[in-house]
């Protein structure tokens, strides 16, 4: 149902009293309703007024709130406090703008507000299947699977596990899946036990499509990365959970982690979310608890154990980029990986300085150039082929 349309001083006065954290329940809904609506017709309401002065004062709105907050935590804004403005975020990104910090400093200026003319895709839900005959099944919107205990939408793939009769003793072979997610995408997909892992951009799993009763359930992470929300194993009659990760082995505990390894990296991150897990890799044996991150590196074969913010590290799950204390060079590397477009860094200059902030995931990949540009004057080209920063 289309929502009503809204004046440009009661809109305004909305987002005050959410800012303010006056708002109605209703007056959130409309928040949302205004925001969602917005991205689905992607149509600007003249009643509003006129756009440019109505995301003008948003934003300014916005900022004033978080410079605020920001003199209380000088350093870093916390990522709950971000999580505050989901709403009002989210609709500060639909007129391209948001907030971004760069070597711990607030960035106030307006962003540049231009026509976006370039062909690089916005990543999406798509993934390769490859079933135990070696046929490869291309999963993505709009497609339809459906063959035994699987069945996908074009945006998850999902398992069920059939009950085998009691007078049946024969113990079946397991069969295997593939599932890969190409760059510029993302895939769910909900294993036979119930266990449920998102997989992002560049990234590839192995798991059997049934598990047999009384035998560790085992998948493998061939690279990339994974978020794990694991069955426990006491609706499985005890049966453990075991993901391999390249050189490492992970003994869940009825858990949520995240696993990031990819090929061309040179450190496994294992991040623990909820509940515990055993890490083994070479010879270390450690539980990890909750807001415990191992990083092991693959040159050295050492491994570090620190504590860290979690929400850092998985808001990709939660369609963000979480660019936290990080340099020029791996902000590149996650757009390069989402986008799926070659990004060439000319200047090496421009290495030495860190970000932090978040960005949504789900915008054209100019419009986060232009934030980045905002806040050191970063100079970028986009070509059919790549993207140059100078």
């Amino acid at each position: 149902m289309k929502q009503e349309k809204l004046n440009k001083e009661i809109f305004l006065k909305i987002v005050d009293n959410f800012l303010n954290g006056n708002s109605t329940i209703a007056e959130e809904e409309i928040l949302i309703n205004h925001y969602e609506s917005f991205q689905n017709d992607n149509e600007w309401e003249s009643e509003l007024g006129l756009e440019e002065d109505v995301k003008q004062s948003i934003h300014s709105k916005i900022l004033s709130k978080i410079n605020n907050e920001s003199k209380k935590e000088p350093k870093v804004i916390s990522f709950n406090f971000k999580r505050f403005f989901k709403y009002a975020a989210a609709i500060l990104i639909v007129f391209s703008t948001g907030y971004f910090l760069i070597n711990n400093e607030l960035t106030d200026k307006a962003p540049v507000v231009t026509k976006i003319k370039n062909n690089i895709p916005i990543g999406t839900d798509k993934a390769s299947l490859t079933l135990e005959d070696g046929s490869v099944i291309s999963l993505e919107k709009g497609k339809i699977y459906n063959k035994e205990n699987a069945k996908s939408n074009g945006e998850k793939i999902v398992y069920t596990s059939k009950k085998i009769a009691k007078h049946r003793r024969v113990k079946e072979k397991p069969t295997y899946n593939y599932l890969t997610i190409p760059r510029g995408g993302e895939f769910f997909v909900e294993l036979a036990d119930g266990t449920n892992v998102w997989l992002n951009s560049d990234s590839k799993i192995k798991y059997p499509t049934k598990f047999v009763r009384g035998e560790t359930r085992t998948v493998e992470l061939l690279y990339g990365e994974a978020y794990f929300e694991v069955s426990s194993s006491d609706l499985h009659n005890g049966d453990k959970f075991k993901v391999l990760s390249q050189e490492q082995e992970i003994e869940v505990l009825g858990t949520e982690f995240n696993i990031k390894a990819y090929k061309e990296e040179d450190a496994i991150k294992t991040t623990l979310v909820e509940g515990k897990i055993a890490l083994k890799v070479d010879a270390v044996n450690k539980v990890l608890l909750p807001s415990q991150q191992s990083v092991y590196n693959k040159n050295s074969k050492k491994v570090d154990f620190k504590e860290i913010d979690v929400l850092n590290e998985i808001s990709w799950r939660y369609g963000e980029f979480n660019f936290n204390n990080k340099t020029l060079d791996e902000v590149m590397t996650v757009l390069s990986r989402w986008y799926d477009v070659k990004i060439d860094v000319q200047n090496k200059d421009n290495q030495k300085f860190r970000y932090i902030g978040t960005l949504g995931k789900n915008q054209n990949i100019e419009i986060i150039l232009l934030t980045l540009k905002n806040t050191n004057n970063l100079k970028y080209k986009i070509t059919d082929e790549k993207i140059i920063i100078k």
